[in-house]
C-alpha cells in the first residue's frame, strides 16, 4: 500500500491459505488488519487470474458467492491428494466404473477378472468374479445399469482358431450370479445400458475387404429365463461402413435432462440465465478469430455429388457400363473401386435420418445412441449419432424390427461430428448435456489416399466438449496429457466428468484434472504407468479413482475431505495423560 515492491504471486497464496486457516479474528490488531485483507474481493481476483493464468474476460463461476470462496473452491477441492492404493489385480487395470449410488465401483483388468468393491472411508474388495473359465483372455469395460441391481461387463472372447471378437456378460449384484452372455462384435463397441433391463450390442458382418454393416442389437438382460416366452433380443440399427470403418464405444444420452444441466458451458447462455456475468468467447484459437464474428458449422453429413438427378439405380449400372468399356479414368485400384460401388449402392438402400434431430422435444424419453466411427479410414475419426425413438427401447416385436422396404436395407445416421484425428476416449457429463471426446490430431492438410494407412498421430491428447442440444463444438478443445503409441497399436484412454471437473488418463504416467468452466488444468495425479481410465464418484465430486498399466488403483481425495477424516478418526491418548489418569486411581 506504501508504494513498496509487490510480494511475489506464490508469496502471496501461501499468506493467503495461512490466513484462512488461522483464527485471525483472535490473534490481536496486526492480525485484524491482515483479516481485511484476506477478505478483499479486489484482491482475491487479481490473485485467481493471476494464479491460474485465467483470462481476465472470463466471468466467474455462476455458482460462485465471491472470489475468495472460488479460489478457496480450486484449491481445496481437487481431488489431488492420494490416501489408498488398491493392488489386488495383477495385471494392467484397463477400466473403472461407478454405481449410481457411489457405493460401489468396479474395475476390469488384463487379469481377466472383473472386481466389485464397497466405497466405504477405507475401500475394501468385495467379489471378484473371473471371466476365463467362459474362454475370455481379458475384461475391458464394466457399466451398472440405473437402480444398481445389475452390472454389464465387456471383454474380449476367444473363439475357435484363437480367433477374438467381444463379449458381454451381465452380473446381478444381488448375488454376483452371471445372468446372461452375448457376443459383441467388435470387442471395442464396449456395449452400454439403454434402460433398467435391455443392454446395446454390436455385430459386424463383412461385405468385401474394406466395406462391412454393423448391426446394433437390443439385448434382454434376462435372456436364459425369458427367452422362452418373449423375444429377448431385437435389431435397432444396420449402418453400412466404409472403407474399413467401423462403429465402436457405444453410449447412451438421455436428452430429457438436457434443459436443466448442471453447468453451462457456453458463457452467453450464462449471461441470459443471469444477467450477472460478462461474455467471453472461448471458441476461437487466435485473438484474430475472436475478433471476427462466429459461424455455425453446419453438421458433417457424408453425401455423394449430385449427378444431374440420376438414380443410384442407373448410376451403378452407368458405372458398370463404363468400367467395361474402358471408359473409367484414370484406372482405379481395388481399394478404389470397392469403396464407389459402396457409396453407389448404399444410395438407393438407405432410409433417410430423422427429420429436426436438434427440435427434440425436452418432455420426451427420446434418447441418442453416440458412437465413434469413420468414413476415410479404419481408424475412428467421426462420432455418429442416431436417435432411439420410445417404441424401440423394448424387445417386445419382431426380432429384425419394423419391416423394411427395400430402399431401406440400411440406416443413415442422424448427424455426424468429424473429430479429423483419432478418437480415443469419450464420455457424458452428469446431465448429458456435454460430450467430452479424447482425440489425438492428424496434420492439417492430409490426404488419405489408402484407408489402411489412416495419416500419422499428434502425441499431444485434445479433449473436445460438444453441446449436445446444439450439436455445437464449445471452449478450447483442453490439452496438457500425451499419448505414443501409433495409430496401429492405439487404444482407448478413458475420461469422467463431474459436476465441476473433468479428468482423464494418458500415456505419460499421469492422470490430469481440468475446470470445466474456465478451461485450466488443476492436478496431475503420478502414476509409474501409463493411466488407462478415471473415475469421479457420482455424489462426491472430491473422490476420483485412477487405474494404471502399473496394476494399482489409487485414490485421490481433496485436501478439504483428507481434513474432515482425519477430524473424525479418533485421536489416541497422549502418554502424559493416561499416566496422570494412572496416577489418580
Amino acid at each position: 500500500a506504501g508504494g513498496g515492491p509487490l510480494l511475489p504471486d506464490s508469496v502471496l497464496y501461501e499468506i493467503f491459505l495461512y490466513l484462512d486457516h488461522v483464527d485471525v479474528l483472535s490473534v490481536g490488531l496486526v492480525c485484524q488488519q491482515w483479516h481485511a485483507v484476506a477478505r478483499d474481493e479486489f484482491l482475491w481476483k487479481e490473485l485467481f487470474y493471476r494464479y491460474y493464468r485465467v483470462s481476465r474476460e472470463v466471468p466467474r463461476h455462476p455458482a460462485a458467492v465471491s472470489w475468495y470462496d472460488e479460489f478457496q473452491r480450486l484449491y481445496d477441492t481437487i481431488p489431488c491428494v492420494e490416501v489408498q492404493a488398491l493392488k489386488e489385480h495383477n495385471d494392467q487395470v484397463l477400466h473403472l466404473s461407478f454405481s449410481h449410488s457411489g457405493c460401489l465401483f468396479a474395475s476390469c483388468s488384463k487379469d481377466c477378472t472383473v472386481k466389485i468393491w464397497s466405497n466405504e472411508l477405507d475401500i475394501s474388495l468385495q467379489h471378484s468374479s473371473n471371466m476365463r473359465p467362459y474362454n475370455w483372455s481379458y475384461t475391458q469395460f464394466s457399466q451398472f445399469n440405473s437402480d444398481d441391481s445389475l452390472l454389464l461387463v465387456s471383454g474380449v472372447f476367444v473363439g475357435p482358431h484363437n480367433s477374438s471378437s467381444g463379449e458381454i456378460a451381465v452380473i446381478s449384484m444381488e448375488n454376483f450370479t452371471l445372468l446372461s452372455r452375448v457376443r459383441n462384435k467388435p470387442y471395442d463397441v464396449f456395449g452400454c445400458w439403454l434402460n433398467e433391463t435391455n443392454l446395446i450390442s454390436g455385430n459386424l458382418h463383412r461385405i468385401g475387404r474394406i466395406t462391412s454393416c454393423s448391426v446394433l442389437w437390443l439385448n434382454n438382460a434376462f435372456q436364459g429365463i425369458e427367452s422362452e416366452n418373449v423375444n429377448v433380443v431385437k435389431r435397432l440399427f444396420k449402418i453400412q461402413n466404409l472403407n474399413a470403418s467401423t462403429i465402436r464405444t457405444v453410449m447412451v444420452a438421455d436428452c430429457s435432462r438436457y434443459d436443466s444441466p448442471d453447468l453451462l458451458l457456453d458463457y452467453e447462455e450464462q449471461l441470459a440465465a443471469s444477467s450477472t456475468c460478462p461474455v467471453f468467447d472461448l471458441g476461437s484459437d487466435s485473438e484474430e478469430e475472436e475478433a471476427k464474428p462466429k459461424q455455425t458449422p453446419e453438421p458433417a453429413v457424408q453425401e455423394l455429388p449430385d449427378e444431374g438427378g440420376v438414380t443410384a439405380e442407373d448410376g451403378l449400372q452407368q458405372f458398370f457400363d463404363d468400367i467395361m468399356e474402358g471408359r473409367v479414368r484414370p484406372a482405379m485400384t481395388e481399394t478404389e473401386l470397392e469403396t464407389r460401388v459402396a457409396e453407389l449402392f448404399v444410395r438407393s438402400r438407405t432410409k433417410p435420418p430423422e427429420l429436426n434431430l436438434l427440435s427434440t422435444d425436452s418432455n420426451s424419453k427420446t434418447k441418442y445412441l453416440i458412437f465413434t466411427t469413420g468414413c476415410l479410414t479404419y481408424s475412428p475419426h467421426q462420432i455418429g449419432i442416431k436417435r432411439i425413438l420410445p417404441h424401440q427401447m423394448t424387445t417386445a416385436g419382431p426380432v429384425l424390427g419394423e419391416e423394411r422396404r427395400s430402399d431401406e436395407f440400411f440406416d443413415s445416421l442422424d448427424h455426424v461430428i468429424d473429430i479429423h484425428g483419432h478418437i480415443i476416449g469419450m464420455g457424458l457429463s452428469p446431465d448429458h448435456r456435454y460430450l467430452y471426446v479424447n482425440s489425438r490430431a492428424w496434420p492439417r492438410d492430409c490426404v488419405i489416399s489408402d484407408p489402411m494407412q489412416p495419416p500419422p498421430i499428434a502425441e499431444e491428447i485434445d479433449l473436445h466438449v460438444f453441446d449436445l442440444k446444439t450439436m455445437k463444438e464449445v471452449k478450447r478443445a483442453l490439452r496438457a496429457h500425451r499419448a505414443y503409441t501409433p495409430n496401429e497399436e492405439c487404444f482407448f484412454i478413458f475420461l469422467d466428468v463431474s459436476r465441476d471437473f473433468v479428468a482423464s488418463g494418458a500415456e505419460d504416467r499421469h492422470g490430469y484434472i481440468w475446470d470445466r468452466h474456465y478451461n485450466i488444468c488443476l492436478a496431475k495425479l503420478q502414476h509409474d504407468n501409463v493411466v488407462n481410465s478415471v473415475a469421479f464418484s457420482p455424489v462426491e465430486q472430491e473422490l476420483l479413482l485412477t487405474a494404471s498399466d502399473d496394476t494399482t488403483i489409487k485414490v485421490w481425495r481433496s485436501p478439504r475431505a483428507v481434513r474432515i477424516q482425519q477430524a473424525r478418526k479418533p485421536r489416541p491418548r497422549k502418554l502424559l495423560f493416561s499416566w496422570l489418569m494412572n496416577q489418580k486411581s
